[in-house]
């Protein structure tokens, strides 16, 4: 039988997940599945899934892959999407959201892991995990399909705060490298700045401005500048992480990802055209899944938030079962690599605690 009640010591030897079952917009059903299929390949990984417990204990007793291997804690409240931060900060403790990030900070679980409301959901962590010192704005980071040997690129700032000065991009620049560096092994990441253009002149002072404290830093950081990037070497080899502030970043990706869905249909219904053309995708059909796997934003999904004093992984909210497993899959490397007290260090070394980093 699934276990529904906390297990305290007993199988703490394993990488612990916690997950907001309620927040994607498919329903616990989705996330429930992909916990089973992420379960089915992980075998020692634990998951805390929070939720009102009558619902999930319906979802995973259908799933063996879960025997055993989930802890379901009650919560009654779900934030929606309609939700404001504030309005999730003031009034959500009762939350699946907030119960799922006070496991991490309570120690129970490594990382959590949520399809919700990603404004609240930043908001309850920077309120329950706080900011690491040196950090004054946490980012969201994102894995970008990319024609780098590694088959992705790490861009951030995608959303967390759509401002962002010259200093916060010089430390997302470090919070990028420290995850381009143990999330994606590379030893010495290459780091570039969006802007309009490549061209020394062009973009807004405070990109100048950037530009110099990112090149400052390089060195003492283990990575290497590349200088200003356009938005076509997003996907391109020239750097390994983009960095950008949260406004250009979300636009970025959400562009990014109605072209592809809109490549995608156009490729369908040209297929689908006339007989010979059907007949042309038999042929092509092997080539053809091979691309799709290569470019399926399923297989990266996960936005991992940057500078707090604990883990969290937000998944799109509408990922279905194969999304939430790469979700949780992301969320279990970073935990075993311990990430955040490597990326706490990186910080720590380069930038000093300023007594505004301590505010909440």
């Amino acid at each position: 039988m699934t276990a529904t009640t906390d297990q305290t010591d007993a199988k703490r030897q394993n990488t612990v997940i916690a997950v907001d079952a309620m927040g994607g917009d498919s329903g616990p059903s989705a996330i429930v599945a992909g916990c089973a299929a992420f379960a089915k390949r992980r075998k020692d990984v634990d998951i805390i899934l929070h939720g009102p417990q009558a619902t999930l204990e319906a979802l995973v007793v259908r799933r063996k892959q879960l025997n055993g291997r989930v802890t379901i804690r009650d919560a009654a409240e779900v934030v929606s999407m309609e939700d404001k931060p504030s309005q999730v900060v003031r009034h959500g403790k009762k939350t699946s959201m907030w119960a799922t990030v006070e496991t991490v900070r309570s120690g129970d679980a490594s990382v959590a892991v949520s399809c919700g409301n990603t404004g609240a959901l930043m908001a309850v962590s920077m309120i329950r995990l706080r900011k690491l010192p040196g950090v004054n704005r946490p980012a969201i980071a994102v894995l970008w399909p990319s024609s780098n040997p590694q088959g992705f690129n790490v861009m951030l700032d995608v959303g967390a705060d759509i401002r962002a000065d010259a200093d916060d991009l010089m430390r997302y620049a470090l919070m990028g490298a420290s995850y381009a560096r143990n999330g994606m092994d590379l030893p010495r990441p290459r780091i570039g700045l969006l802007n309009v253009g490549t061209e020394e002149h062009k973009g807004r002072p405070e990109l100048h401005e950037a530009y110099e404290l990112i090149a400052a830093q390089a060195e003492q950081a283990n990575f290497e500048f590349v200088g200003f990037v356009e938005g076509g070497d997003i996907p391109g080899d020239i750097a390994d992480v983009i960095v950008t502030d949260g406004f250009t970043g979300n636009i970025a990706i959400k562009t990014g990802e109605g072209t592809a869905g809109l490549i995608g249909d156009l490729l369908r219904k040209a297929f689908k055209n006339t007989p010979m053309s059907r007949l042309a995708y038999l042929f092509a059909f092997t080539s053809m899944q091979r691309l799709k796997r290569r470019i399926d934003p399923r297989r990266v999904n996960g936005g991992v938030f940057l500078g707090l004093n604990g883990m969290v992984v937000k998944s799109h909210g509408s990922a279905d079962a194969t999304g939430v497993a790469a979700a949780l899959q992301l969320a279990a490397q970073l935990a075993e690599n311990g990430f955040t007290g490597k990326l706490a260090a990186r910080v720590a070394a380069v930038l000093p605690t300023e007594p505004k980093d301590q505010d909440a």
